[in-house]
């Protein structure tokens, strides 16, 4: 029978299913079935045996759950090394976490070596544990797992896009297209016909391009020029520094960086030259981190949903354990533009 650790009874002890039937009037088969089928049961019965279960404090043991479910309610997740001053992926983590504990399930952390996505530590993981299934991020071109993962019949759902060959499994991801093009649009309405955009290395990163492909859209579509006014950086400030100086030097009045480390290194730069962001020269970064509310002045920014990403991740993980052979969902979040100090308006800017 199952028992919890975490709750006692008033003779100290652990609260058992059997209290718990005796409390609420009913067989220990009726809890059982009101915590694992609970459809089997009249509404009224459901009801007292909830009540008695909240009243006693039960909790169900995991390891009782399993031997019922033949499920381990383990997702697994692999962490990469990330670089400092990049919490987007621990927020995504914590929201997945808190999604995860919603339904049930716990995640199973394991590390992945540094160096793009791979196989490392995910047989490992198969071998010596039982999980339901994984969620993959930092998924990019060449990435093996998904097919892997697939051949063994293993369910999965990725937090972002192949981005190249046949698209495999369920995944969720946030629009950066869609993002920068919204912080293009807020640019021009604040009077700018300059504006930069500072990314990543061509073809280095999906989710870099994708970003990039949104500037140059929404430019396009105001007949605004793009030749000569992207940047390439790798992702931390010091790169960023030297990055932005070219178009700084062309006469950039704004400029949109893929991520808010690229962003800071704007800052930098402007600092460096005695002007000041948002006065001088706008900057808008990508991810809304922790950092972009409390530089000075504070950082426009593109927030991604990382809550409802962790939420709906989880929800296609669960539906593929429960449907194997279903056609695959793919989910493309929108982002929100958070507007702060630094995307002044271009007449403030010159004044």
């Amino acid at each position: 029978m199952p028992r919890s650790s975490r709750t006692s009874s008033a003779k100290g002890g652990p609260v058992t299913l059997v209290m718990v039937a005796r409390r609420a009037g009913v067989s220990p088969q009726t809890v059982s079935n009101a915590i694992n089928s609970p459809g089997m049961l009249r509404p009224e019965t459901l009801e007292r045996v909830r009540r008695a279960i909240d009243e006693m404090g039960y909790r169900p043991s995991r390891a009782a759950q399993t031997l019922r479910t033949r499920s381990s309610r383990l997702i697994g997740y692999g962490i990469q090394p990330a670089p400092a001053g990049q919490p987007v992926l621990d927020r995504f983590l914590h929201a997945l976490s808190q999604a995860a504990d919603g339904a049930g399930h716990r995640i199973l952390l394991f590390a992945c070596p540094p160096g793009g996505p791979g196989l490392d530590g995910y047989e490992e993981v198969l071998a010596q544990h039982e999980v339901d299934g994984f969620v993959l991020s930092g998924t990019d071109r060449g990435d093996p797992r998904q097919a892997w993962l697939a051949r063994r019949g293993v369910p999965f759902v990725g937090f972002g896009r192949m981005w190249s060959g046949r698209q495999i499994g369920d995944w969720v991801d946030v629009d950066g297209a869609s993002g920068t093009d919204a912080a293009v649009e807020h640019l021009v309405a604040q009077g700018h016909r300059e504006i930069a955009f500072l990314g990543w290395e061509r073809g280095t990163s999906g989710a870099g391009d994708d970003r990039a492909e949104g500037w140059r859209r929404a430019m396009r579509r105001h007949g605004l020029p793009t030749r000569g006014r992207r940047g390439q950086s790798a992702d931390h400030s010091d790169a960023a520094r030297a990055a932005v100086k070219p178009l700084l030097d062309a006469g950039a009045t704004a400029v949109i960086a893929a991520s808010d480390m690229l962003a800071l290194g704007c800052y930098q730069t402007l600092r460096e030259r005695g002007a000041l962001p948002g006065r001088d020269v706008a900057v808008v970064g990508f991810d809304d981190s922790p950092t972009a509310g409390i530089l000075s002045p504070a950082l426009t920014s593109v927030a991604q949903p990382l809550e409802e990403v962790g939420r709906e991740c989880v929800r296609l993980l669960l539906a593929r354990i429960a449907a194997p052979d279903a056609p695959p969902e793919r989910l493309l979040l929108e982002p929100a533009l958070v507007v702060r100090d630094s995307s002044a308006a271009a007449a403030t800017a010159a004044e």
